[in-house]
């Protein structure tokens, strides 16, 4: 079996929205696209950054795909979602200390019949030697590192520009965690496209290993930039000013976000354009990358959607 996009994602869903933010601006414009839109679990950039790493595992007739995440992670239910529909059986090594109580997302995953291994944090920071570790504990195994981060992520994630039409915007913004979404719409983007990304985990702007990664894979393209202000305290952190401004987008433009990645990137765009960021006719398009399981930990009614 190999895994087609019309038999699992409806790409017609991924339509361009207009956004209104609060800062108004007047003489930029700005828009969405709703990749979120195309599945509800493999939501987003889930599916392009996974739908290679599974086919290719299928050629090799692999029956096992172990992977990484968090205990609120969308590229673990998403994985464990598809790896389903392929008939693969699946592990997945989950940050931290197993805990009394599952979060629903790990629920999920379980639910969708994905195996459960818990690394203990510091443990968990070696990514290198983690993957070593699971090879070891799963030989023949089809291994996807976290987030899809790696060739065939990026291969699928160079196929986002599909979606979006030629000559129609000057900047694509995007929330970033390991960069595999970033790296596929830099490989593939128009030199007169400037590709901004949003860091939503707190790291040296200086020295950090995103920055590496991108300069790597992207080592012909200097059109991108990387602003790194706007983490909220670090990966998954929030307040209630993110909360607000949350809301209030929903409320005026019927856009749900989400506290890890797509809350911060609308909150990113919204106070760069209040800084006079972007000039004058200016038009950007915010890439709506999905996924909401980090919502799935806040109390009831802390979001109006």
């Amino acid at each position: 079996m190999i895994l087609k996009a019309d038999e699992l994602v409806d790409l017609n869903r991924a339509v361009i929205q207009p956004v209104h933010l609060p800062s108004r601006p007047t003489n930029i414009s700005v828009s969405v696209i709703r990749i979120d839109k195309i599945h509800a679990i493999i939501s987003g950039n889930k599916w392009f950054k996974l739908k290679y790493n599974l086919e290719n595992a299928l050629l090799q007739n692999k029956q096992h795909i172990v992977t990484f995440g968090g205990a609120w992670s969308n590229h673990i239910v998403a994985t464990a979602y598809l790896c389903k529909e392929a008939g693969l059986t699946c592990t997945g090594y989950i940050r931290g200390e197993k805990p009394a109580v599952f979060s629903a997302t790990l629920r999920d995953a379980e639910r969708l019949n994905m195996e459960l291994r818990f690394v203990p944090r510091e443990g968990y920071r070696n990514k290198e030697e983690l993957i070593k570790f699971a090879g070891k504990d799963f030989p023949g195994s089809y291994i996807i590192p976290e987030g899809g981060q790696n060739d065939f992520g990026i291969r699928g994630a160079m196929e986002i520009w599909e979606l979006i039409p030629a000559n129609q915007f000057t900047h694509i913004v995007c929330a970033v965690g390991t960069g595999t979404t970033m790296a596929g719409l830099i490989l593939n983007s128009p030199h007169d496209h400037q590709i901004t990304g949003i860091p939503v985990l707190k790291i040296n702007p200086e020295h950090n290993d995103l920055k590496t990664f991108l300069s790597a894979v992207c080592c012909d393209h200097t059109n991108y930039k990387l602003f790194y202000d706007y983490h909220f305290g670090g990966y998954a952190k929030f307040n209630m000013e993110l909360i607000a401004f949350m809301n209030q987008l929903y409320n005026e433009s019927s856009i749900p976000t989400d506290i890890v990645y797509t809350g911060k990137l609308f909150y990113a765009v919204n106070d760069l354009i209040s800084k006079n960021y972007y000039e004058a006719n200016s038009k950007i398009l915010l890439l709506h990358s999905g996924g909401f399981q980090g919502n799935r930990s806040l109390p009831p009614a802390t979001l109006g959607y």
